[in-house]
């Protein structure tokens, strides 16, 4: 594909620089958008009977997010990898990272910059699921979503074409919050 040969031959400083971190309001179509995706890999990937979730700054209404919508896709330990990379290549999606653990690919990524619509699909292992108690918390405790959205606007400024050092800096905030979360009882259902 040609967007992805183009898109894997920059330099991850390029890649940055086309691609910077954004925030923006809340936009309710996130949530259809997620939707349509999730139905969407859900039918790609019947056999392995995934479960799908809505994660991020995007599945939480009334704060800034990057305008690229995270879904999390959990798969059993009994399947491997290989087969499914090898569906959602197949289906246009780019994978940026790899391991025994995990999957990350990217979908809405052009050597023009940003698409309509983006999506990052994050797959871990059943159970691996951190990411929706985050999510989860930060919904039922709209004064922790709002001290993450301050969190991620302070980093803006330093960290615009710096994807891993904007992640990295976040880390810290997220632990504590999901750390919070489970000793209250929080689950990700």
């Amino acid at each position: 594909m040609v967007i992805k040969s183009e898109l894997q031959e920059m330099s991850l400083e390029e890649l940055w620089e086309l691609f910077p971190i954004v925030l923006v309001p809340h936009d309710p179509q996130w949530i259809q958008w997620a939707n349509e995706e999730m139905e969407h890999l859900s039918s790609l990937l019947h056999q392995y009977t995934p479960v799908i979730n809505h994660i991020g700054s995007t599945a939480i209404s009334d704060i800034q997010a990057k305008p690229i919508v995270d879904i999390l896709v959990e798969i059993s330990h009994e399947h491997e990898w290989r087969p499914i990379k090898a569906i959602l290549e197949r289906s246009g999606y780019i994978c940026m990272s790899e391991s025994s653990l995990r999957l990350s690919f990217n979908k809405g990524y052009t050597p023009a910059g940003y698409a309509e619509r983006v999506f990052h699909i994050h797959f871990n292992r059943t159970g691996d699921n951190d990411e929706i108690i985050f999510r989860n918390y930060l919904i039922e405790y709209p004064d922790a979503a709002k001290d993450y959205e301050t969190l991620k606007l302070s980093l803006l400024p330093k960290f615009r074409n710096n994807r891993d050092g904007y992640t990295a800096a976040k880390s810290d905030f997220v632990r504590g919050i999901v750390s919070k979360a489970k000793k209250s009882g929080m689950t990700s259902k």
